[in-house]
């Protein structure tokens, strides 16, 4: 990982040092501008694939009881409205096709795709730097969500999103540690044209990033055009097809139990274009999804095990994240509620069904269905990333930025999201237990003789970085100091942070060879 491109200030990781008499002067600053010197990424105290799993909101028994049921559900009732291109390759493979048009899959042949599906995969950043390595119970934090407002904190208002929001959360996004990927989190508005709207979103998130980006593709037409323009940032299309750095998350099902067709044209063009894809369920418990939090969890293994079907039979052991994605309805009036207690259950346990596969699994979490970064919004956003995080979810898919349910991103959110996760992760690390941590040696020198309290000591600066982690917005002052400060609002905090960023640099991430060529062979809106 990179340093982020703006540093903390140095008083926000100092801790208190008591000086000794005598030390010379400059020695203070010395050890200082030490610890705050940038980590190498596999000493931070935090970082992109540290493994979750800690917590399971089901049990092993529950966890077979869902598997078992979800085979029972291909088995018996299967998926309808598959495209002729997709009942070819899935009974092929060995489902059946019935009399009332719905495709099911006997249990061996689940089996059997699961034992082909890619197990390790690794989803590419442009830059290396940014690579994700989705085995085990590794945790990454990422955007997403297709908002279609963005919440313009200041005005306390909602507009539509425009590609130059986009291309600016990208670029917040690239600065912000503990967001490690980019997928886009709002469609572009002021694009008509739906071709044009694909390439545009393209344009703002690779422009914005070099981190792993994830899009969607209005219609399986637009991909070959789509492709070029892949294959001319990448490089040419060998290079692209080595290191694929664009992920096509692809809604292939429309619950309860039935194919989307065109989703489904499109993931079968991304998969011959070399493209990962996010095999995304997205039912809303009570509403398209059965009430009961079992079953919709249920129901959703059941739609990605079809999907595995589906891609492995037409490409075996093609790079595909297991999106068990189900969503929550407020019961009493429909409306969906990601943000509730139910949501950080449902992405918790669909965690467990990935890890009980060996597949590399993707969810939900960190929805607010708070319309403003306040305090509801933090509460709803640090439950379910944390839960998520410590179920070992590989892939934590609208962790930071999304509000009223997934129909407002907003920017200030983002940034003080780099701080929360920073948070989460750390609760994701753990405690660790060593031969040295757990050392008696340091308690030993300060209680028998020493000065009774830790600051300054040697073990306590050896850690401060490692361990400990500080952060960007968030206020730490006493009450005396806040009100020295000029009492500094959180938001407003946020707002500043994200104009530095945005002021660095508004040049795309194209050398300008590629840029020109881009925009010579096609309509950018930016």
């Amino acid at each position: 990982m990179e340093p982020t491109l703006e540093p903390l200030a140095e008083a926000s990781i100092e801790a208190p040092v008591v000086e000794k008499p005598g030390r010379r002067s400059g020695g203070r600053a010395g050890r200082v501008a030490v610890r705050t010197a940038p980590l190498a990424a596999n000493l931070r105290p935090v970082r992109p694939g540290m493994s979750g799993g800690q917590y399971s909101a089901l049990s092993e028994a529950n966890v077979l009881r869902i598997h078992e049921a979800a085979l029972d559900a291909l088995e018996t009732i299967g998926l309808s409205q598959a495209p002729t291109s997709g009942i070819e390759i899935m009974t092929g493979a060995g489902a059946v096709l019935g009399d009332d048009g719905r495709i099911r899959f006997p249990r061996a042949l689940v089996e059997d795709m699961l034992a082909l599906a890619k197990k390790d995969v690794v989803l590419y950043g442009r830059d290396p730097a940014y690579d994700l390595d989705l085995s085990g119970t590794r945790v990454h934090y990422g955007t997403a969500g297709a908002a279609v407002h963005v919440v313009d904190v200041e005005t306390r208002t909602y507009r539509e999103s425009t590609v130059k929001d986009l291309f600016d959360a990208a670029r917040i996004t690239h600065a912000l540690d503990n967001v490690h990927f980019f997928q886009r989190a709002m469609v572009c508005r002021d694009v008509v044209d739906n071709f044009e709207m694909d390439i545009n979103t393209l344009y703002a998130c690779c422009g914005g990033t070099t981190k792993h980006i994830g899009t969607s593709f209005s219609d399986p037409s637009h991909i070959a055009g789509c492709m070029d323009f892949l294959h001319t940032v990448a490089g040419g299309e060998e290079a692209w097809r080595a290191r694929p750095f664009v992920l096509n998350s692809n809604c292939f099902v429309v619950p309860p139990m039935k194919f989307a067709e065109e989703s489904c044209i499109t993931m079968e063009n991304c998969i011959r274009a070399g493209m990962p894809v996010l095999l995304l369920s997205a039912g809303q418990a009570g509403a398209t999804a059965p009430a009961p939090l079992a079953t919709a969890i249920v129901q959703a293994v059941a739609e990605c095990l079809a999907g595995v079907v589906y891609v492995n039979a037409m490409a075996p052991g093609h790079p595909a994240v297991f999106g068990t994605w189900p969503f929550v309805s407020d019961l009493r009036t429909g409306a969906m509620s990601g943000g509730s207690g139910e949501q950080a259950l449902l992405s918790s346990g669909c965690a467990q069904m990935h890890r009980f596969y060996g597949l590399p699994g993707g969810a939900a979490a960190g929805i607010a269905d708070s319309k403003l970064p306040d305090m509801q919004a933090g509460w709803e956003q640090a439950t379910s990333n944390v839960m998520a995080g410590l179920s070992g979810l590989n892939m934590v898919y609208e962790s930071v930025g999304m509000h009223a349910s997934l129909l407002g991103f907003c920017m200030e959110s983002l940034v003080l999201g780099d701080d929360m996760l920073g948070q989460v992760l750390r609760c994701v690390r753990g405690i660790d237990v060593t031969e040295d941590s757990v050392s008696l040696d340091a308690m030993r020198e300060v209680c028998l003789g020493g000065p009774g309290h830790y600051l300054g000591h040697s073990q306590t600066l050896s850690v401060m970085q490692t361990e400990y982690i500080y952060p960007a917005v968030a206020d730490r002052t006493s009450p005396k100091e806040w009100v020295e400060i000029g009492k500094p609002d959180l938001v407003q905090k946020a707002i500043a942070r994200k104009n530095r960023i945005l002021d660095q640099s508004t040049a795309p991430l194209f050398d300008p060879a590629t840029d020109a060529a881009l925009r010579a062979a096609f309509n950018i809106y930016i």
